[in-house]
């Protein structure tokens, strides 16, 4: 079985930090609070005191270790790329480990790993939102009707009756000369976003692929990460390995920036990887630029009324590279006019489980994005991560923009299927 690598695995990485403070620059967290302990710099010298016996697991420590977004923006631009999320991940599993979860951490690991309760939440949240949930005006969130401590202005997105495996066959059939695809939906395609996944099916199809989406996938595992819970993420990675294989996929889909960055690196780095799934692991934009799908919009006549459409980077794309291919699709595309905004690669501010501890954090890392966003004159904002739609989308709401968040899969599907009914 794939485990989690403890925080003395990573004692080398930590002794090659040369405090140059070229983290400081990129760091959403530290541009925020300019406290040394909330940059990777800081968090790295504290973990080296941790393996040296100079600290121990106490109060002030969990506070620095909990302001870190695991965004990865530090390892991007570091001379000697210190795994800092990898470390800070360690570290809050060496602090479940000794004090146990946290209550956010508890509830991680106890909806991620069931998807009957997920299911039940998310059709019980659907049904009973008007209850709970009220509409806020000139936007596309819902906002609490009664205090949640840490998160009274939260605005969410509507929960829909129906996930995405009540809307896509297990397996469909396509053309014999292609290989068979599967589909990593994740939790936030299935129970928020189903629409999403349903496009991703329709494309797959309409390009001929044979497509699994398998009914006992589950989380990624990167919210578990994220709050520490380790042995969450070590079950989570084993279900999801065995869930994919009965058709022999060749190759794995994410659409999800989280997920990419959870099945298709964080379980190749685990001791004793199993890497049958990460190995085949693919970005939607990535497999569909290497497979003419930019050449096949080029191809479209211009819609009259386009409108106007940005981008912004998911740090889990961002920090591989992949930048390109999610543009090179939005400009293709005949159904919007693609612009460049101010910011685009600058942190959303979600960063898993971070959102829900440090909401007001969150929040005004979020707030960086609009000035770029206002600027641009996009009337959507379009991004490959669906937790990057709700922070997004969140942002726009408290800063009252007439702005949409919504994935490029949705204007894909929009401009691939007007073609093929013509």
């Amino acid at each position: 079985m794939s485990t989690n690598k403890k925080l003395k695995d990573f004692e080398e990485q930590i002794r090659q930090c040369v405090k140059c403070g070229v983290c400081q620059a990129h760091c959403p967290a530290y541009r925020l609070s300019r406290r040394e302990g909330d940059v990777a710099r800081g968090k790295v010298a504290l973990a080296a005191s941790l393996l040296d016996g100079g600290v121990k697991l106490e109060e002030r420590l969990e506070q620095n270790i909990g302001m870190c977004l695991l965004c990865g923006s530090c390892v991007n631009k570091c001379p000697n790329k210190v795994a800092t999320p990898e470390i800070v991940a360690a570290i809050r599993r060496e602090i479940t480990d000794n004090k146990g979860l946290s209550l956010i951490g508890k509830s991680v690991s106890t909806v991620t790993g069931s998807r009957a309760l997920m299911q039940a939440i998310t059709k019980g949240g659907a049904l009973f939102s008007p209850l709970v949930l009220k509409e806020v005006p000139k936007s596309s969130g819902l906002r609490l009707r009664f205090p949640m401590k840490r998160m009274e202005a939260r605005t969410l997105p509507k929960l829909p009756l129906r996930n995405l495996f009540e809307r896509v066959p297990e397996f469909t059939r396509g053309d014999k000369d292609k290989p068979v695809v599967g589909f990593f939906a994740g939790c936030s395609i299935t129970y928020v976003y189903p629409v999403v996944g349903v496009a991703m099916v329709k494309i797959l199809r309409l390009l001929g692929y044979s497509v699994h989406v398998p009914r006992k996938q589950k989380c990624c595992g990167v919210p578990a990460l994220s709050s520490g819970a380790g042995t969450a993420v070590e079950e989570l990675a084993e279900n999801n390995i065995k869930a994919f294989g009965k058709y022999d996929e060749s190759i794995i889909i994410t659409a999800c920036a989280s997920c990419y960055g959870g099945i298709g690196e964080y379980y190749a780095t685990m001791e004793h990887a199993d890497k049958t799934l990460s190995d085949k692991v693919i970005d939607f934009s990535v497999f569909l630029e290497k497979h003419g799908v930019v050449d096949m919009l080029r191809a479209m006549k211009p819609w009259p009324e386009r409108p106007r459409v940005t981008y912004h980077d998911p740090c889990h794309l961002k920090n591989h590279g992949i930048t390109a291919a999610p543009r090179a699709l939005l400009k293709a595309l005949p159904n919007v006019d693609f612009v460049e905004m101010e910011g685009a690669s600058l942190c959303c501010g979600l960063g898993g489980t971070f959102s829900v501890s440090h909401y007001d954090a969150s929040r005004a890392i979020g707030a960086e994005k609009i000035p770029g966003l206002r600027d641009s004159g996009a009337r959507k904002i379009a991004t490959a991560c669906p937790g990057c739609i709700i922070q997004l989308q969140d942002s726009i709401n408290h800063a009252g923009l007439e702005v949409e968040a919504v994935h490029i899969l949705e204007l894909l599907e929009e401009a691939l299927m007007a073609a093929n009914t013509e």
